[in-house]
């Protein structure tokens, strides 16, 4: 090969050296930039954990604080209810607890046994009047600490099934209490004839003949008919 020839070959093995330079630095451009966005991308993706993270916390919080305020809620309601019904001895608690990553709760009746408190179950605390008592003021305090609150009446059938004649009248006077002070009619449907001596109105249905019959009684030893 002469030494044109060799310079032709240099100068086209130089331009596809160039050629090739070329194409390796648009391809490590074209990297750095993947690179540089996979970066920003990495560095909002911690951006938005951290701040997930942050409400993640404050929710929790906020949770926690909801779950605890509803929890004393419901104690002092149950326990005003314990209290007007059977006495001042009586106090309701509610102790929660993670099973399994669920929250659970656990129901206890405190009562004052000659200065000593005696924790017990409520089934375990005065026979069956207790449980109805606790029963019909969780029911009060889940409706009224419920958000958004619903409207409408307060139903109940059969409150106070076993609850001793000498505590029915409170148990009246705790209901006409909580429908005054939440601003809720309260309708009650049942067989004690007892149980309409606090009614501002009263409603005996019955049947005769196959027929549903609803009449109104005679006036009531409180001036209601």
């Amino acid at each position: 090969m002469d030494r044109e020839s060799e310079l032709d070959a240099l100068s086209r093995a130089l331009a596809s050296a160039k050629k090739e330079a070329l194409i390796r630095e648009t391809e490590r451009n074209g990297l750095q930039e993947l690179l540089d966005d996979t970066e920003k991308r990495r560095r909002e993706a911690e951006k938005e954990r951290d701040l997930f993270e942050k409400v993640r916390v404050l929710l929790q919080g906020s949770a926690e604080h909801a779950r605890l305020q509803a929890k004393e809620q419901m104690e002092t309601l149950v326990t005003n209810a314990l209290q007007y019904v059977f006495g001042p001895q009586f106090r309701f608690e509610i102790e929660l607890s993670e099973h399994g990553g669920k929250s659970a709760a656990e129901f206890y009746v405190i009562t004052d046994w000659e200065g000593t408190p005696v924790k017990t179950k409520p089934q375990d605390a005065r026979g069956g009047g207790v449980v109805d008592i606790i029963s019909l003021a969780l029911r009060v305090a889940m409706v009224e600490t419920f958000r958004p609150r619903p409207e409408g009446p307060l139903i109940l059938d059969e409150p106070g099934k076993h609850v001793s004649a000498e505590y029915v009248i409170p148990m009246l006077e705790f209901l006409k209490a909580t429908a005054e002070m939440f601003g809720r009619q309260v309708i009650l449907v049942s067989h004690n004839s007892h149980l309409t001596e606090g009614a501002d109105r009263v409603f005996q249905v019955r049947m005769r003949g196959g027929e549903t019959l609803v009449q109104t009684p005679g006036l009531l030893d409180n001036g209601a008919g």
